[in-house]
């Protein structure tokens, strides 16, 4: 019963390849439109701390070519390091508005969202794109959402993101995670049941469209504040589509402790935030029940063969044919060890209800809201 059952999940798994490479193919069968007349944008960068790479990050926005645009900084100490990093670009670039808001503590618990609630007030323009401090673009990235935002019945736009590592092995073995695994599902949800949430690193959205949600205040009891509010754009009857800009991630370097604590953190808020779609993130690890599937009954080896084959293929469709990273391209052969670790943790991630945050521990509620524990 064990071997038919596991045949059965891997049968599933397959089917799920499938269902990615499509997925991929029609993503990136979406071309940009031209643009014609493009709206004036502010761009809303939170802060905390320095990350690596962040003056790198940070320039990249400043170097937009694009007409009309601000910046603005947000950070919830004046003290914080981040201020003389940003305080010099903004030096550097004396031709593009910017502002640096100190937020003082946060009144709940998502101090992210504070920190766009406040940069939204100050704000001068309807365009809002919200992006975290560890994403670095190229110039054409705000003409590419500009463009995108011409269509009229458009409320938000989430960015897909190619995941680049530090010098951590633990931090490349998640990159090739996001960019073989992540995606995929992300892809594949678009494709069956069109864009219903959104994506943390980068959001655009009309100012119109957050109003219309209730604005931050909607989700600001939210861990995954993000999926929320691409939930409740999508619900209003707004247009929500994923970008065909394609951002980079610069998720940095972390010993296997900390990476660990943060795939956990992921776990558990997906499981809050969309138990269902978590459960059925079994389909979306191929290699390791292929493998328990060949340890359970040898001789079904080319069974075990083709789902190896197709996991090599979906890979290859995300990491290769929409993100273009090179990452994967020259290890591939971690994919497996990945994998494996993926599965793993998500079992993990159906045990317990906190999470550690920035140092701080936080309680996960049953329905995605969390709350300080100390």
């Amino acid at each position: 019963m064990l071997a038919w059952l596991l045949l059965a999940l891997v049968t599933g798994s397959a089917v799920y390849c499938v269902l990615t490479i499509i997925a991929a193919i029609r993503y990136r069968a979406v071309c940009p439109p031209e643009l014609r007349a493009g709206m004036p944008i502010s761009v809303l960068k939170p802060l905390a701390g320095v990350d690596d790479g962040l003056e790198q990050n940070l320039r990249s926005f400043f170097e937009q070519k694009y007409w009309q645009f601000e910046i603005l900084f947000a950070v919830r100490n004046a003290d914080d390091p981040a201020i003389a990093v940003a305080e010099r670009l903004r030096a550097q670039y004396p031709a593009v508005p910017s502002r640096m808001i100190v937020t003082g503590e946060p009144p709940y618990a998502n101090a992210k969202v504070y920190s766009l609630d406040l940069m939204l007030v100050a704000a001068r323009h309807d365009l809002l794109v919200m992006a975290d401090s560890d994403i670095r673009v190229t110039p054409t990235m705000l003409a590419t959402i500009a463009a995108e935002f011409q269509d009229e019945r458009l409320g938000l736009a989430t960015c897909p993101y190619r995941a680049v590592p530090g010098r951590s092995f633990w931090n490349t073995l998640e990159a090739l995670g996001l960019n073989t695994e992540f995606i995929g599902g992300v892809l594949v949800a678009r494709m069956l049941d069109g864009m219903k949430f959104a994506l943390g690193p980068t959001i655009a959205a009309r100012r119109a469209t957050l109003a219309g949600i209730g604005g931050f205040d909607a989700v600001k009891d939210f861990l995954a504040e993000d999926f929320v509010m691409g939930k409740l754009a999508a619900e209003r009857g707004d247009g929500v589509i994923l970008s065909s800009y394609v951002i980079e991630h610069r998720i940095g370097a972390q010993s296997l402790a900390a990476n660990l604590r943060h795939r956990l953190r992921w776990n558990r808020s997906t499981r809050r935030s969309r138990p269902a779609g978590y459960v059925g993130q079994l389909f979306t690890n191929p290699l390791p029940l292929a493998l328990m599937l060949w340890a359970v009954r040898p001789e079904w080896w080319a069974v075990v063969a083709g789902v190896v084959l197709l996991r090599a293929a979906a890979g290859w469709a995300t990491a290769g044919h929409v993100l273009r990273d090179g990452l994967t391209a020259r290890l591939f052969f971690l994919v497996p060890v990945q994998d494996v670790l993926s599965f793993a943790m998500w079992v993990g991630g159906f045990f317990g209800n906190t999470i550690l945050w920035r140092g701080r521990k936080y309680y996960l509620q049953s329905d995605g809201r969390f709350e300080l524990v100390r």
